[in-house]
């Protein structure tokens, strides 16, 4: 039997259990994947606590691994026996092994080491569709990005400054700040005792900036749009704070005419050739040394409990990894 964490209710913490499963045999177009390195992500949380978009218990969670290819099924040509592959995001990656679509599979270069990509895959595949493709960040721009301390934020952060852009950081502590400013932040605001619209505007020489990349949701929403110059970009990606009360319109006219969107991977990250894209960017800007992957900690498959409560008590640096 193989181990993994399941839930059969939504709910904290304690709902996840570490229990035996039958993988079985991969079918039609499918592949079986033994994981080495597994990553931890705030959309686990969500899915856990029952949030938009969760699988029906009992399933089991996790959204990200790196793993070996055991077994192909018929019709597959995507990937082979013995392959290094990696996907993002995916129900089913708290397991010691797992059956997967096979054209969700991406490969893993070989300079890349297992825990790196688990570490990297799905917090890189998000911070390239958000400036790449949500918002294309151009170089002189400043732009505006928070938890720059955190998994995804610390390869956007990289990832903008290589492109050129000048990088405000919003952070929680001045130790978070220090890291920050190793991801490439030319400047950090700790938002627990700075205002962070009045910073921006001084940074800016008043202007405002024309992005801002916020993922913590309800508790800085407001802070966010107030850091825009006219007809910027909100870009509202994630929730770690709780939901995004509906917004009037009448609050983005009298900002200056501002833009507003809620991207995810789900519409982004669909057609193969769009992963593969993806993924093949994130791998060479990692590869050319512009984006360093730190891996803040690990923890084992069994101990999921406590990296979930680590992670949502945002005591985690950098990317989470779990050993199968």
């Amino acid at each position: 039997m193989t181990k993994a964490i399941q839930i059969h209710e939504n709910g904290g913490p304690e709902v996840l259990k570490y229990e035996d499963v039958d993988v079985g045999a991969p079918g039609e177009g499918e592949a079986r994947v033994r994981h080495t390195a597994i990553g931890l992500n705030f959309l686990d949380i969500n899915h856990r606590m029952g949030g938009h978009g969760t699988p029906t218990p009992p399933v089991i969670l996790g959204t990200e691994g790196i793993g070996i290819v055991e077994e192909v099924g018929p019709g597959v040509t995507e990937v082979k026996a013995g392959d290094r592959v990696g996907y993002a995001p995916r129900a089913g990656a708290y397991s010691e092994a797992r059956l997967i679509p096979a054209d969700r599979l991406v490969p893993i270069p070989d300079g890349i080491d297992d825990r790196t990509a688990a570490g990297a895959l799905m917090k890189g595949m998000t911070a390239e569709y958000l400036i790449r493709r949500c918002y294309e960040v151009k170089k002189g721009e400043t732009i505006v990005a928070y938890a720059a301390a955190g998994g995804v934020g610390s390869i956007l952060c990289q990832w903008a400054k290589h492109l050129g852009a000048t990088v405000v950081g919003i952070v929680g502590s001045d130790e978070k700040a220090e890291i920050a400013k190793a991801n490439g932040c030319a400047h950090t605001i700790n938002y627990t005792n700075e205002k962070i619209p009045e910073k921006v505007r001084e940074l800016t020489d008043g202007k405002g900036v024309p992005v801002v990349f916020d993922s913590i949701g309800g508790a800085t929403f407001k802070d966010s749009l107030d850091c825009l110059a006219p007809r910027g970009y909100m870009i509202s990606y994630g929730n770690a704070s709780g939901i995004v009360d509906p917004v009037p319109l009448s609050d983005l006219v009298s900002r200056g005419s501002l833009y507003l969107t809620r991207p995810t991977m789900g519409t982004y990250c669909v057609a193969r050739e769009d992963i593969l894209a993806g993924t093949k960017a994130l791998f060479d800007v990692m590869q050319a040394g512009h984006v360093k992957i730190s891996i803040g900690q690990s923890y084992a498959l069994k101990d999921m409990a406590q990296a979930h409560r680590d992670l949502e008590a945002r005591k985690t640096t950098g990317s989470t990894v779990i050993e199968p």
